[in-house]
């Protein structure tokens, strides 16, 4: 009996040392987060304290913070920003996704090769072109000028046209039976079962969005028009404030991490079904 009993032993340590590992990996993940908001709860004269419990606990960092940005401002813009980028290029992702799948045509290889070949292209190298374009618009310092250039998203066409690569075809010829137009399959048959890619896939595009410095800092022209610009705020030459740039930091993860609270369900759906043929 106890031969037997090995290797359900065996695999119970095995499972456990599985999850010991995680634990360890996730405390990882997660201390940085929380010495950002530990940092950002102690005292000024506190700041650099290696202490890993803040106490006292203090405000005062935030309302330094306030005092000298427009917190709810920026927060405001670059949610904007945010949004507006991710819904463009789920919007055109959703699109080019469903002509590149569910459509035969000439050249469909090719040309999916070439929009997908164009996520190789390092921004900085079509900077100035649409820099340029967006000065001809009047769109510099501008959100829509920072929105403009990046509403086609490669990335986001790669990974819809696989989930809609493995999408029933069935349904969509008993849609187009019943007499449906494309435009209805599309919304109707094909997004309903796609929700949970979708907001994976959304949630990924409005994190990039909302953590993006470089192109912001080149198209707006005020210092203190998103997060990542106001964070530039509190670094001087006589030194940098480092509570009330962990302040205003804790607060620009709050709005990504109540998005992710709120889409759980819906990523997780969409890990679990990217794994299943």
């Amino acid at each position: 009996m106890m031969i037997d009993r090995l290797p359900e032993t065996a695999q119970r340590l095995r499972s456990a040392g599985s999850h010991l590992l995680l634990a360890v990996t996730a405390v990882v993940c997660i201390f940085p987060i929380y010495w950002l908001f530990a940092t950002s709860l102690r005292r000024p004269e506190d700041v650099t304290s290696l202490s890993p419990i803040p106490w006292p606990i203090s405000f005062a960092n935030y309302t330094d913070a306030a005092a000298k940005v427009d917190v709810l401002g920026l927060i405001g813009n670059t949610f904007i920003i945010a949004a507006l980028s991710a819904a463009g290029q789920l919007l055109v992702a959703l699109l080019a996704s469903y002509a590149f799948a569910m459509y035969t045509f000439r050249f469909q290889k090719v040309l999916y090769l070439a929009f997908v070949g164009t996520w190789l292209v390092p921004f900085q190298v079509t900077m100035l072109p649409n820099y340029v374009l967006l000065t001809q618009l009047g769109l510099i310092n501008s959100l829509i000028g920072v929105v403009l250039p990046t509403l086609c998203s490669a990335l986001a066409v790669l990974l819809l046209r696989q989930h809609m690569a493995s999408f029933p075809k069935e349904l969509v010829a008993a849609a187009k039976i019943d007499g449906r137009s494309s435009w209805s399959i599309l919304w109707t048959v094909v997004v309903p079962n796609l929700r949970p890619a979708l907001a994976a896939l959304g949630i990924l595009l409005f994190i990039n969005a909302w953590n993006e410095y470089f192109w912001p800092a080149v198209v707006l022209r005020q210092s203190n028009s998103v997060l990542q610009l106001g964070l530039r705020s509190f670094m001087g030459t006589e030194g940098d404030q480092w509570g009330p740039m962990m302040a205003l930091a804790s607060l620009a993860c709050l709005p990504v991490l109540v998005l992710y609270l709120l889409l759980q369900r819906h990523i997780v759906n969409a890990f679990v079904r990217s794994g299943l043929k």
